[in-house]
């Protein structure tokens, strides 16, 4: 029997809405984000009518977001013996699914954003003099340097091992309750 929205705990269910609330702030289509967060806390997997019926979307609705879960990395298909049809699960591994949507949403947005402040730049320093915003050419040289360091320092964090990255978070969290000690 196919669960619906009704029988989904209501921790469950609050968590669904959530995450797609999230999803819609991030730019990424509410449905597509309520069906990974169902995926996600799901014991087993689920087929597109499932979902369908547990979140009330329809069916075609529910067949572009797998598509674009699939794409992102962050679900996969797996076969149940004895059923022909495609059941979908969530990655297991919060840390891993985590990490695989910073990176898309890094690749997705900051990455265009930086190249398109380096093409400003570039195009404020062919200005002749008499036209150049000293100000503008400032602050835009300012932000360019401050997105290449933090781009550079995700880089180095994304190749140390996830215990290293937790040491790391845990370190800094403990920096910064010196530090508000300080002030």
């Amino acid at each position: 029997m196919t669960a619906t929205a009704e029988d989904l705990p209501a921790s469950v269910t609050k968590f669904v809405v959530q995450w797609g609330e999230m999803g819609s702030r991030w730019g990424i289509n509410r449905t597509v984000a309520q069906i990974h967060a169902l995926l996600f806390v799901s014991e087993a997997p689920l087929t597109a009518e499932e979902i369908a019926q547990t979140l009330s979307v329809a069916r075609s609705n529910v067949s572009n977001s797998l598509r674009e879960l699939q794409a992102w990395g962050l679900i996969k298909i797996v076969h149940v013996l004895g059923d022909r049809r495609d059941h979908f699960q969530a990655l297991g591994d919060s840390w891993e699914t985590v990490r695989i949507i910073l990176d898309e949403r890094k690749r997705r947005e900051l990455d265009p954003a930086i190249g398109r402040l380096r093409e400003c730049v570039e195009e404020l320093e062919a200005e002749p003099a008499a036209r150049r915003n000293g100000h503008a050419e400032k602050r835009l040289h300012e932000l360019l340097k401050l997105l290449d360091t933090m781009n550079g320092w995700y880089q180095q964090v994304h190749r140390l091992p996830q215990t290293t990255v937790m040491k790391l978070v845990k370190l800094g969290a403990k920096i910064g309750g010196v530090l508000d000690g300080v002030r």
